[in-house]
This record gives structure tokens, C-alpha cells and sequence, in this order.
């Protein structure tokens, strides 16, 4: 009886804080509206186009989930609608880094509904306002840096002596840039006060880069914003100059918000007015909440063990806890869209069999399909997996921070009920390892398709190791990990082994060794050491896989008595390195370019990591066909025991394929 009442006192509590609510967003959105400026727009196109009817309805999609993301996001996402070429649709929201929630989406419903009609039948088109951009293109623009077209928007104030202003503009906005390219903003926005000094008074700024660029991208779009001010703008106290990727802003009056507080409208008057209205508002919200608060914490306290022990389990999800594994902070803080799990359970008729992709540590892989009929791949997190549950936090953090078109795509995930599901792009060809290692399917790797696989996963690394704003190790390189795309592009998978360095920080060790032996550089397999050069033998090891479609580890125990790398360096030695290549390619390659091939593999396996390239070299050689490589010294030749006197049968040695088998063990020193 007493469960009852209480469930009766919540639901008027909800409906009492749910009417309030709407009441005081509506208040808001009235009071913030006036404050929306249009800048402007680029058409892209010069001329309108006949756009197919795909193409069209794609758009409508791409624009209405952009605009409804915006609540649920931090003020920025991205998301792809359609498969075919023609008719797939790229949509990117970017909100000013002051505003979020309900302001974000505001002025993306109206960048969304305006975009249509500024720029009718255009497959691609940019729109600004002062607080958000809204780009959408029939070509994937992401992580792009555009500076073209760039905009200039002037105040109506003369500067006073506008050489000593821009000297100390220039001066100031360089040390935003500074705070906004910083690796540990990954907002890439930064905004600040400065005294300029006599008669000049108090100067904003504010700078602003698209959330998919990397730092050093960021830091050349502003450079380039700031470059157009002497031209443009040296005679106004007040300008705005800025593009598709970046934004630059300084004036005589603070026209940004500060944390906490509202969109301020273009003067800094009526302050007072405004801090009542806060205060009332504050007070309206803060007595219900309580309330609120209060009552549901006696259910809460109910279902606590059922509901959230799952989530809080010992696992660690910091992107910067590399030493301590196992304490970390457990917040799930990415922009990442949630998908209801009501849906997930529709579109997998409830997790049925017949949708079943797979099966894997984290647990098992469902086939669904977006509301527009886009195929997506779900993972769903086992409720008895502990190492799943750290797989489950690592993805999250990482692939919603990373974004390169050789790395999968997360599109979303679910956090309900006893639920945890991740949702991405569905890659039709599977992995890397259900072709290569597969008779059948091997004959459709020519060599042009094994060099393409090659040189993306290549791209990829050095994306996570260099160029991503965190300086990434994946830690399970392997052929299961790489998913091939409709046209068979490769694409890396699978970062719940990947760890995050800090800046300047090249190694790292761990007592507890996680992932797959065949693969395992020597150092990280025994002593538990790991760095990008850990990742760079990883890929030693699957580019030798990919020219000779055979296993790492097994294959050769029964016929040669040793591993993939033993067997290729005695061919190397006795200059019959061609002997390793697939004899499916028959003599359908390019010999010399081959040869190379195996070289940079062999490069990439020497047992002392210091002898190993970085990514970035080894990128170049792949590329360069006339860059001299130096000779390569012995591989690793063995991470594992040596088992003495009691070698496998051969029945035995073909059933056991070393490379499958992932591990977490914790080492003797």
C-alpha cells in the first residue's frame, strides 16, 4: 500500500516538474530567440541541380535527426544517410561552444529549415548562424579542413586608432588559439577578456574550430581567419570572420555566455533584469527537483543492486588511465546520440537468432537497420562478461573521439534497463580474417585488394598514433579486427584494448596483458611494456598475413616446424622471399612491389622495437617506391612457452590457431 502511494505522489511530481519545465523552455527559447543572427550561406553550387528522389528523402532524414540530436549530443555530431553513392547524404552539426541543449537545437531546427530554402536543390550546402553551423554534402567532408568559402560580418563601430588595436587583437587572439588547440580542449573552442590598455578598455574574443578536426588542423583554419582581419576588418572595433571549419570573433562587449549562464543578446544592457529572471527561474526549477529527488531516491535505493551495480563494476574507462588499470573514472562523457532500446529490440526482432552476426569477447553481433533503412551492426554486451564491460566503456570513450574513414564508426549507443548495446556502421564484407583465411573468399583478394587493405590500415594507425587529437594504441591489431567495407576498404574495429597516452608520453607498462598472442610485439607479451611501436609489429604481422593468406601462428608448426616469421625470414635470408606470397595470386602481381612489401613487413617485426619504423615512415613506403629501406635484423621469433621433447601431432596443430586465442593474464616479472 504504501508503494502504491508513493508510485501516485511520482507521477504527479513528474507531471508537475514536466509542465514547469516546458513552461520555463518556452520562457527561454522566447527570450533566446531574439538573440539568433543568420551570418550566412554557401550554396556550393552555382546552378540548382535535379536531385534524385533518394537523394531528397535522405536529406530530409540526414537534417530532421541533426536537429533533434542536438538535445541528447554536446553541441555536435555528424551522421550518414543512404549507401549509394549518388544518393548518400553527409550531415554535420557544429554548436558554439557556449550553448548546448535546447539553445543548440533551437538554432539547428532553424539552420535545418532554412538551409532548404537558401540553398533548394543543392546536393551540397553550408549554413551559419552566430550560434551554430549546419553543413551537409553528397561527399564525406568530415574531418576535412574547408577555409573556402570564408565570411567576414563588421560592427558598426570606428576603431579609434586601429593600427595599436590590431597589434594587440592579433596578439591576444593568437593565445586563444593557443587555449583552443590545446590537447586537452577537445571542445577546440576558447574564449577570453584582456584590457587593451588607454582609451580602448575592456576587448572579447572568442575562436572556434569544427569538433572533426585534429589541433594542428584547427590551428591552421584560424591562422588562415585571422590572416583576412588586416584586409577586411583593421577598421572596426567589432568583427566576425569565419568558414566551414573555424570561427574567429572579437569586440568591445562580452557576446558570449559564460558557464552557467543563458545566451547573452548582442549589448551587455539590462543585466539586472536578467538576474531576476534567473533567480526566479532558478527557484522554480530547484524546489520541484528536490522534491523530486527525494521521492524517487526511495526507489532508487530499491533497484540499486539490479539496475546500476552492472555499470560500476572495477573496470576502467578513463581515456588517461594508463598506469593504474582498474581505477578510473566511470562516466560514460561522449557525444554520442542514445538510441531507446525499444528500437534496438525491433530492429533485431529481439535480439533474434537470425539476425545474429557473430559471436565475440564482448559478447554477441546483431544485423539491424536504421528508421531510414541504413544497415547497422549491434553489439550487445554480454551480462556475464567483467572484460566486456571495460570493452564496452573503452569503445565509447575512444571511437566517439576518433573520427577517420579507416576507423568504424560508432553511431550511437544504449544504457537501459540492464541493457548496453553500441551501434555502428554495418560493414557488409565482414572481416579482414573471414576472407583472407578462407579458400574460397581468398581468390577475390587480388593483389590491388591486399595492397588497398594494406595501405588503409596503415592510414589508420597513423591516424590513432600521430594525428588524432589523442595519441592512441590499439593493442589488438589482427586480422578479426579489420572490417572490409561494400568496396572492400578496411576499416580498424574493436578499441576495447586501446589505451590513450598522454602528451610525450611514448610507453607505458601494465601488469596485466591483454590480447591476442600470434600478434603480441615480445616486449608487451612478457614484460607487459607497450607503445606504438607495440601496434607497428601487429601490423608486421598482419601485412605478412595478408600477402601470404596464411596464420601468424599454426599454420606452419606441422609442415615447417615454426611461425609465419620464422618462415619468412629464412626466405628472406636465402633471397626466396617470393616463396611466402599466396599461391592463389598465381604470378598476378608485381614483383618488385612485393618483395617491397614483405621487406616493410619484415621491417616492422625486428624483435628490438627501437629498429621498428614509426607509421608515418612506414606510410611513406608504402606510398614510395623509390625510398631505400634500410635491412631488416631478426624477427621475434617466439612470444610463447617452448614446449621441450612432446611436439603436436599434426591432427592436433590444425585444429589450434594460436592467433584466435585472446588473453589476460597477469605476468611473473
Amino acid at each position: 500500500m504504501m508503494e502504491t502511494k508513493l508510485t501516485t505522489t511520482l507521477h504527479r511530481l513528474f507531471l508537475w516538474f514536466f509542465l514547469m519545465n516546458i513552461f520555463i523552455t518556452i520562457t527561454r527559447t522566447k527570450s533566446q530567440s531574439s538573440t539568433l543572427n543568420y551570418v550566412g550561406d554557401d550554396c556550393q553550387n552555382s546552378t540548382k541541380q535535379s536531385l534524385t528522389s533518394g537523394f531528397k528523402t535522405n536529406l530530409n532524414s540526414v537534417l530532421s535527426w541533426l536537429s533533434s540530436d542536438a538535445t541528447t549530443s554536446k553541441g555536435y555530431n555528424y551522421t550518414t544517410v543512404g549507401t549509394a553513392t549518388r544518393d548518400a547524404v553527409y550531415g554535420f552539426y557544429n554548436c558554439r561552444g557556449d550553448v548546448t541543449g535546447t539553445f543548440c537545437q533551437f538554432c539547428l531546427s532553424t539552420a535545418a529549415s532554412d538551409i532548404l530554402q537558401h540553398c533548394p536543390n543543392r546536393s551540397s550546402a553550408v549554413i551559419w548562424y552566430n550560434y551554430c553551423i549546419l553543413r551537409y554534402s553528397n561527399h564525406d567532408f568530415y574531418g576535412n579542413l574547408t577555409i573556402t568559402p570564408s565570411w567576414q560580418t563588421l560592427g558598426t563601430k570606428n576603431s579609434t586608432n586601429s593600427t595599436q588595436e590590431l597589434q594587440k587583437a592579433e596578439t591576444y587572439m593568437q593565445s586563444l588559439i593557443k587555449n583552443a588547440t590545446a590537447e586537452s580542449n577537445y571542445l577546440l573552442y576558447a574564449v577570453g577578456e584582456f584590457n587593451a590598455g588607454g582609451s580602448l578598455g575592456k576587448r572579447y574574443g572568442l575562436v572556434q574550430c569544427t569538433r572533426d578536426l585534429t589541433s594542428d588542423k584547427c590551428r591552421q583554419c584560424l591562422n588562415a581567419m585571422l590572416d583576412q582581419v588586416p584586409k577586411c576588418c583593421a577598421s572596426k572595433v567589432g568583427w566576425q570572420v569565419g568558414s566551414p571549419s573555424c570561427l574567429t570573433r572579437y569586440d568591445d562587449y562580452m557576446f558570449y555566455k559564460i558557464q552557467g549562464s543563458s545566451p547573452l543578446p548582442n549589448s551587455a544592457k539590462n543585466n539586472s533584469s536578467k538576474t531576476k529572471t534567473v533567480i526566479i527561474i532558478i527557484v522554480c526549477v530547484l524546489v520541484p527537483v528536490v522534491i523530486l529527488i527525494s521521492g524517487v531516491y526511495l526507489l532508487w535505493r530499491k533497484n540499486q543492486i539490479n539496475n546500476d551495480a552492472f555499470l560500476s563494476e572495477d573496470t576502467p574507462i578513463s581515456v588517461h588511465d594508463n598506469s593504474q588499470e582498474g581505477q578510473g573514472d566511470d562516466s560514460l562523457n561522449a557525444d554520442l546520440p542514445a538510441v531507446p532500446l525499444i528500437w534496438i529490440q525491433q530492429s533485431t526482432n529481439n535480439f533474434s537468432n537470425s539476425c545474429k552476426l557473430g559471436e565475440g569477447g564482448f559478447g554477441p553481433v546483431y544485423k539491424g537497420s536504421l528508421q531510414d533503412g541504413t544497415e547497422v551492426a549491434i553489439k550487445r554486451l554480454s551480462k556475464t562478461s567483467g572484460q566486456g564491460l571495460y570493452e564496452f566503456k573503452n569503445e565509447v570513450i575512444f571511437i566517439a573521439k576518433l573520427q577517420h574513414r579507416n576507423l568504424v564508426r560508432l553511431l550511437g549507443c544504449c544504457v537501459e534497463q540492464n541493457e548496453k548495446l553500441l551501434i555502428y556502421e554495418y560493414m557488409s564484407n565482414s572481416s579482414l580474417a573471414l576472407h583472407l583465411f578462407d579458400v574460397e573468399k581468398r581468390k577475390h583478394l587480388s593483389w590491388k585488394v591486399r595492397m588497398n587493405i594494406i595501405k588503409g590500415i596503415a592510414r589508420g594507425l597513423l591516424y590513432l598514433h600521430e594525428d588524432s587529437r589523442l595519441k592512441v594504441i590499439h593493442r589488438d591489431m589482427k586480422a578479426s579486427n579489420v572490417l572490409l567495407d561494400q568496396d572492400m576498404n578496411p576499416k580498424i574495429s574493436d578499441f576495447g584494448l586501446a589505451r590513450a597516452f598522454e602528451k610525450g608520453q611514448d610507453e607505458e607498462n601494465t601488469r596485466r596483458v591483454m590480447g591476442t598472442y600470434g600478434y603480441m610485439a615480445p616486449e608487451y607479451a612478457m614484460e607487459g611494456l607497450y607503445s606504438a611501436k607495440s601496434d607497428v609489429f601487429s601490423f608486421g604481422v598482419l601485412l605478412l598475413e595478408i600477402i601470404s593468406g596464411k596464420k601468424s601462428s599454426g599454420f606452419y608448426f606441422s609442415e615447417h616446424g615454426q611461425s609465419l616469421l620464422v618462415y619468412s625470414w629464412k626466405l628472406w635470408c636465402k633471397g626466396e622471399c617470393l616463396e611466402l606470397v599466396d599461391p592463389i595470386l598465381e604470378d598476378k602481381y608485381p614483383r618488385n612491389e612485393v618483395k617491397r612489401y614483405i621487406h616493410i613487413g619484415l621491417l616492422c617485426v625486428q624483435a628490438d622495437a627501437v629498429d621498428r619504423p614509426t607509421m608515418s615512415t612506414i606510410v611513406v613506403m608504402l606510398a614510395n617506391e623509390t625510398m631505400s629501406l634500410p635491412n631488416p635484423n631478426h624477427p621475434a621469433f617466439s612470444v610463447g612457452r617452448k614446449i621441450k621433447d612432446e611436439p603436436p601431432s599434426n591432427t592436433f596443430v590444425k585444429d589450434l590457431s594460436v592467433n584466435k586465442i585472446s588473453v589476460s593474464n597477469s605476468l611473473p616479472r
